[in-house]
């Protein structure tokens, strides 16, 4: 048995997996500490991976070598690309995935990694070295001690989390599993600022009670796209359809006679709920005028019968919740496996935390998941890879681990946290990226594979993929780049696929870069083509094809794209941090002063993103920087 480590994870969350995972995988000697082993990644709310936004996450965890995508493949029910209609800067990778097989093969993974351990209990208190302000361990509730140089807490909801349906409460960080307490008040005694949030869970529905010919179906994609960049994680078990519906004025008139009793209008819950992920409670007051609402009907797994209804989150009492879902005609003579309810918890204000995610107040001690006032479990395990990342080489040495805004999608997410703070569950959006152009879910492993290959969290195998990937794309655009076509090869395609035929001979990239011309189209017309996808290993065919033709069609919204990141990343390297008495420059605006003082950003670029600053308060800094 061992009690000193490198790095505690404390929870088994989706951030705390990735974190321990990296961190172990890394060369550190870690402890994941979790509630309930049986639990490790657990689900919470709805049994799916991916998103707008939140599909590039993944994309980005699987590239850096993390393993959201691969057990999102291995246990995937359903697999779509969502906004297929719009350019691939909004393409975004979904699945429905089993919940029970994605805790299994979870626990496989991490069972499997020989630098970490697992230990089943509730940590109640951090081991602090008060006079290095350093964290050095933690105390259980079993009253055991561990001790270690670094420590990650990934508490998701659990901080005396206090539970609703209706007027009745009770303690719990998820149904039927118990709140976590004494962290809290510690972390404040601390000086860590602290608040409460608030997000809540739809009803789970007994499949054989519902009419699905009364719905109508979502069946998923069954090409050859998934999470994971590797080629050897497939999808394994059969695909199973989604069920959309709608709710009425019937089942409207019930919630709208129960608002009395739900907590969110009672004053029963004060804390901040999530703005895009409402309850259907707070849909019919907020849409006052809709006389229906969507709601998805999504598979929890292969071989159970229960389901997720999507769009009905809510804590309004039981009985409100169940008459008003029998007013839809196929639900009528629904059977519930549990409620909906609301969750309230604690969090830390995230611009208390470097870009490390390690806080100011208390070295060596990182955050991540929602105890930053995140919600999802993709921007939860994107917080926990690189915590586990940083955590690794506070232990051992070398350069911070920090993603740019222009590199992920992470990137983004880690640098809003901790530059503007939240004032409701943050959620990640392609509309918060400035360079989603280049920030595709089609590029994320040429974007940070590298990267992470040369940190020693990418293996060999992974690296290799990536230059193999790399060459033939290069090669399909060279090919394309040089290969002429004349009006008489081509023009009889043209017409049909509703595009103009050429006046004279071109290279084959102009008739590719046509929006209304695909890749694909051209291999069946040139044999030339085609010989060249022949050299291209099968598995990996249709994905160099979708890359390249990609490369080709956007190149100038891409090169444009690159040039901005370029000139903005130039403030990027002026760094500020602990340079200025903000509260001395009496040219700066008070709000200025106050918002500088407080989150005392890295650099110029930083302090240009903090709310309320303006261009004359950065000039100002430039100004005294040249003196």
């Amino acid at each position: 048995m061992r009690f000193n480590y490198d790095v505690i994870v404390v929870g088994a969350g989706h951030a705390g997996c990735e974190a321990a995972a990296a961190a172990a995988n890394l060369g550190s000697r870690t402890l994941l500490i979790t509630l309930d082993m049986n639990k490790i990644a657990q689900m919470s709310c709805n049994p799916a991976v991916g998103g707008i936004a939140k599909g590039q996450i993944v994309r980005e965890i699987d590239a850096l070598g993390g393993y959201m995508g691969i057990v999102t493949d291995r246990t995937a029910i359903q697999f779509r690309m969502l906004n297929r209609s719009k350019g691939p800067a909004m393409w975004s990778p979904r699945a429905q995935s089993d919940r029970l097989r994605f805790i299994e093969s979870w626990r496989e993974i991490l069972d499997g990694i020989s630098n970490l351990d697992i230990w089943q209990d509730m940590v109640s208190q951090l081991l602090i070295n008060e006079v290095e302000s350093a964290v050095r361990g933690v105390k259980t509730m079993l009253g055991v001690e561990f001790y270690a140089s670094s420590v990650v807490l990934t508490n998701g909801t659990f901080l005396n989390g206090l539970m609703h349906v209706g007027r009745v409460q009770f303690t719990g960080g998820r149904i039927s599993e118990p709140s976590s307490y004494g962290l809290t008040e510690q972390l404040r005694y601390l000086g860590i600022r602290s608040d409460r949030m608030k997000t809540g869970t739809p009803v789970r529905i007994d499949g054989r009670s519902v009419y699905f010919e009364e719905m109508t179906e979502q069946s998923g994609e069954n090409d050859f796209r998934k999470f994971s960049y590797l080629d050897t994680v497939h999808r394994e078990l059969k695909s199973l359809s989604c069920w959309t519906l709608y709710t009425n004025e019937a089942c409207h008139e019930i919630l709208r006679e129960g608002l009395s009793e739900s907590p969110l209008y009672n004053g029963q819950i004060r804390s901040i709920g999530p703005r895009y992920c409402p309850s259907i409670e707070t849909k019919i007051v907020t849409f006052a005028d809709r006389t229906q609402h969507q709601l998805f009907l999504e598979p929890e797994g292969e071989s159970t019968n229960e389901y997720y209804l999507n769009g009905f989150s809510s804590s309004l009492p039981f009985d409100i919740q169940f008459r008003a879902l029998q007013q839809i005609p196929a639900f009528r003579d629904i059977q519930l496996y549990r409620p909906g309810y609301a969750i309230e918890y604690d969090f830390f204000d995230p611009t208390q935390l470097y870009h490390t995610l390690e806080t100011k107040q208390v070295r060596n001690l990182f955050f991540a998941g929602q105890i930053n006032g995140t919600t999802g479990y993709e921007e939860a395990a994107g917080q926990g890879l690189v915590a586990g990342v940083n955590s690794h080489i506070k232990c051992h040495g070398g350069e911070p681990f920090v993603l740019a805004r222009d590199e992920a999608y992470i990137g983004v997410l880690i640098d809003d946290l901790v530059t503007k703070g939240v004032d409701e569950p943050y959620r990640m959006f392609t509309s918060r990226a400035e360079y989603r152009i280049l920030l595709r879910q089609d590029n994320a492993d040429m974007r940070l594979t590298e990267k992470a290959y040369k940190l020693g969290l990418a293996n060999k195998y992974r690296y290799n993929l990536l230059k193999e990937k790399r060459l033939f794309i290069d090669s399909i655009i060279s090919f394309v780049e040089t290969f002429p076509v004349k009006p008489s090869q081509i023009d009889g395609a043209l017409v049909k696929y509703g595009t103009a035929p050429l006046s004279h001979g071109c290279k084959l990239i102009e008739i590719i870069k046509r929006p209304q011309i695909r890749l694909s189209d051209m291999v069946d017309i040139f044999p030339e083509l085609e010989r060249q996808f022949n050299l291209i290993p099968k598995i990996r065919r249709e994905e160099v094809m979708e890359a390249a033709e990609i490369l080709m069609k956007y190149s100038g919204y891409i090169k444009r794209e690159q040039q901005i990141a370029e000139k903005t990343g130039r403030l990027e390297h002026i760094v500020i941090r602990d340079k200025f008495d903000y509260d001395t420059i009496q040219s700066l605006s008070t709000e200025a002063r106050q918002k500088l003082k407080r989150i005392n950003p890295e650099t110029i670029a930083q302090a240009s993103r903090i709310p309320g600053i303006s261009p004359s308060d950065i000039n100002i800094l430039l100004v005294l920087l040249r003196r």
